[in-house]
């Protein structure tokens, strides 16, 4: 461990520079204990990539011992991989819908807003929520497989391909940092969205503000490239990061996700209801609109009302259901508004 620590207080230590700009390096290191019992090359290898990701999940940049615990978590995620493969193989996954309505003034007469969210059924029928297998899906780089298919399912069978000019309603489809960095990820949306000639403001894409900062340069190219095809795009969680208002500047975004860690108490937390209300002002005097998420009473609703944010999200007002009841497009319908 002596060592180990050495190495990696070594790399944390050296700068590289190149054209009169530097970089530090980091790295994180596991360690494995072999003793003359151990006969397996491979097990004792597998250990350490184990503790390696161990270190990784505690923060980066340390070192971390094997121990026993490590190999049930790891062997408990190696399996959620198989099952999610099954699953995308038998087409067991399903989308579930949520409703984002219109509040107050600036929110009232817009068009009908849609998050779809992604479930999945298991072997025996049952639906599996996504804080189960979602976590082993991106460790194991399987999120664009998934956000490939969602993709799919929502532009050939739930988006408004009817109109002309305006969508009537729009889907709002998440998407993963993994997917937004991967080269061929924003050929194969490309392709589906010519395929499919949908109006404009059908799609709205949600990429998280972790996301977008972590990969600034190709999102903006990302969201650039998408928005020449009509879509629209939403910045998730915004307000968690540390620099949001400095990289807000620099993204297309046509809405803002307010993060639910500051609506839930919003009525009763003065900071919270000063965060909000920034958000809002910001995004107004940019000419983005705000979206509240996670809104689980009639007294936050009321107060995201006067607070001057446009659209709202959360169990208060509709729970997520499947898209097997998903009618948007029944005549005489109207977008929900409060």
């Amino acid at each position: 461990m002596v060592v180990a620590e050495s190495i990696r207080d070594a790399i944390e230590g050296y700068r590289f520079e190149w054209q009169e700009s530097f970089t530090t390096i980091r790295c994180s290191i596991g360690v494995v204990v072999m003793t003359a019992d151990d006969s397996d090359v491979g097990t004792v290898m597998s250990s350490a990539d184990v503790a390696c990701y161990s270190a990784k999940d505690m923060g980066r940049n340390q070192v971390h011992l094997y121990q026993d615990s490590d190999a049930s978590l790891r062997h408990e995620e190696m399996k959620w991989v198989s099952r999610i493969t099954s699953a995308v193989e038998e087409n067991r996954l399903e989308l579930y819908f949520q409703p984002i309505i219109g509040i107050g003034e600036s929110g009232a007469g817009q068009r009908g807003h849609y998050e779809l969210l992604l479930r999945m059924r298991d072997e025996q029928g049952e639906i599996i929520g996504p804080n189960q297998f979602i976590p082993a899906a991106e460790r194991y780089n399987l999120m664009s497989t998934l956000d490939r298919w969602v993709i799919h399912k929502a532009l050939t069978e739930l988006a408004d391909r009817e109109s002309e000019g305006e969508a009537r309603y729009t889907l709002a489809i998440n998407l993963s940092g993994t997917s937004l960095s991967e080269d061929r990820f924003l050929r194969f949306v490309i392709d589906e969205l010519e395929s499919q000639n949908l109006p404009h403001g059908a799609i709205c894409f949600e990429i998280t503000e972790t996301a977008a900062i972590s990969n600034l340069a190709r999102v903006i190219h990302f969201m650039q490239a998408l928005k020449k095809l009509g879509c629209l795009f939403s910045l998730d969680d915004f307000g968690s990061g540390l620099s949001s208002f400095t990289y807000l500047k620099n993204l297309p975004v046509d809405y803002l996700k307010i993060d639910g860690q500051f609506i839930r108490n919003v009525v009763e937390d003065t900071v919270d209801e000063s965060m909000v209300r920034a958000i809002r002002e910001v995004g107004q005097a940019m000419g983005i609109q705000t979206i509240a998420e996670r809104v689980e009473t009639r007294q936050v609703l009321e107060k995201l009302g006067t607070l001057g944010v446009g659209f709202a999200q959360g169990y208060y007002i509709a729970r997520p259901a499947s898209v097997q009841t998903f009618e948007p497009w029944s005549a005489g319908r109207a977008p929900m508004t409060a």
